[in-house]
């Protein structure tokens, strides 16, 4: 047999601690119940001790899952609860009316409203639709609210309302212009620039403004325009009339209809212009003259069904 040499074992030293200059002596561990310890990954575990804090989350740790989902849905339902039961609401009407007050006591109490471009919206108008309180407070008024409702009002074209510190609310409004009256199958309006119907506007104010008849006037402020510079057919135009919402006619003051084509309209008014002043063709017995053909005009006599034509040439 072989024989097996064993490796002799030295016997094992008392660990012992010399001190010298380079130990390190031991550090007293600290008592605070929240401290941060080491797993031997590396990653850092936050310890919170053997108190109640600590035990209350040991046991909502992942560890007890069941425990922790309990305890989200008891904290759900106690939120639910408070909001059925309008403890919360309650709560937050409290705390406005406390910062109103604070504020109407700070001096930002509403004490005075601001009113400027009303000429055809009567301030108790305004006022309804605002709904504004002597002393409420200054922030408690949305102003994109408030100007939405303005916007609301019949006369009121575009809003702005301001507030300036301490306690004053300012309402800029700028109103639709009346430019004129329209006579349609429903009633008589009177209309803005682009034909828009001013609903709570009586015409009888406004006496004074073009006419229209027949369907909607589109495009009627700039004929209104063109006219204006014929001073013969202003001083004796009664009404525009809009025809099949293509055309338009015009009705003198004597009877006399003028029809104006589709197009072209525009060189057709210095036609007409000049047989007014220069050849007194409203002195004539005339009911009708029709602008509409390139080529010729045409005179419809009164009393007389079929128009008479005139070459163009004649009256260039």
């Amino acid at each position: 047999m072989r024989a097996l040499k064993g490796q002799r074992r030295q016997p094992a030293r008392a660990a012992t601690h010399r001190h010298g200059r380079n130990d390190k002596r031991p550090v007293a561990a600290s008592s605070a119940p929240h401290r941060q310890t080491r797993r031997p990954g590396g990653a850092a575990r936050t310890s919170f001790g053997s108190g109640p804090l600590g035990v209350l989350f040991r046991h909502l740790s992942p560890r007890h899952p069941r425990l922790a989902l309990g305890g989200a849905v008891l904290a759900f339902g106690l939120v639910v609860v408070l909001l059925v039961g309008g403890y919360v609401g309650a709560a937050a009407k409290k705390i406005d009316a406390l910062a109103a007050a604070m504020s109407n006591y700070a001096g930002f109490g509403i004490s005075k409203l601001t009113l400027r471009g009303e000429n055809h919206t009567s301030p108790q108008m305004i006022l309804a639709v605002l709904n504004l309180r002597p002393g409420q407070s200054i922030f408690d008024v949305n102003l994109g609210i408030a100007r939405a409702r303005l916007m609301g009002l019949p006369w009121v074209k575009s809003a702005q309302v301001t507030r300036r510190y301490p306690g004053s609310i300012i309402v800029d409004l700028t109103e639709k212009t009346p430019f004129a009256l329209w006579q349609s199958a429903k009633g008589l309006y009177v209309i803005t620039r682009s034909g828009a119907p001013i609903v709570e506007a009586t015409p009888q104010q406004f006496p004074k403004l073009p006419v229209f008849v027949g369907g909607r006037p589109v495009g009627g402020a700039n004929l209104v325009a063109a006219i204006d510079a014929h001073p013969a057919i202003k001083t004796r135009l009664t009404a525009m009339q809009r025809v099949a919402q293509r055309r338009w006619n015009l009705i003198l003051n004597t009877g006399v209809v003028a029809e104006l084509p589709e197009t072209g309209w525009r060189k057709q008014l210095g036609v007409l212009e000049r047989l007014i002043v220069n050849d007194g063709v409203l002195d004539r017995s005339i009911s009708q003259i029709d602008l509409r053909s390139p080529d010729n005009l045409y005179f419809t006599l009164r009393n007389q069904k079929a128009a008479q034509p005139q070459a163009r040439e004649n009256k260039a």
